[in-house]
């Protein structure tokens, strides 16, 4: 294989790789608290989307909600990060990468 037929590649995943993270950073995850009393939808960019609460929830102290809405945006954290580790893996299948290694995004 010749230099040239190297680059070519590298740029093609390059541009692969560009897509990918596009595509993680506007998909959209839910997290939930409270058995789906709190939803927050979150971004592959981590921006948050929208905050739902169950009106029950109203009458509960502010420091119980605080707590539930806090889970809610850790768990959808959790669902962003492990989308991108399924989406590298996916971009990255047959590669022997080093263990822990971490891709720009």
């Amino acid at each position: 294989m010749d230099i040239n037929e190297l680059m070519k590649q590298a740029q093609q995943m390059q541009g692969k790789m560009a897509e990918m993270q596009e595509q993680a950073a506007n998909a959209e995850v839910t997290g939930e608290s409270g058995a789906g009393m709190v939803k927050v939808t979150m971004t592959g960019r981590h921006d948050v989307r929208k905050v739902t609460l169950d009106p029950s929830l109203m009458m509960e102290d502010k420091e119980f909600l605080e707590d539930l809405l806090a889970a809610a945006v850790n768990d959808a954290v959790r669902k962003v990060e492990a989308q991108s580790v399924d989406a590298l893996g996916k971009m990255t299948g047959g590669m022997n990468l080093p263990a822990g290694f971490k891709m720009p995004f």
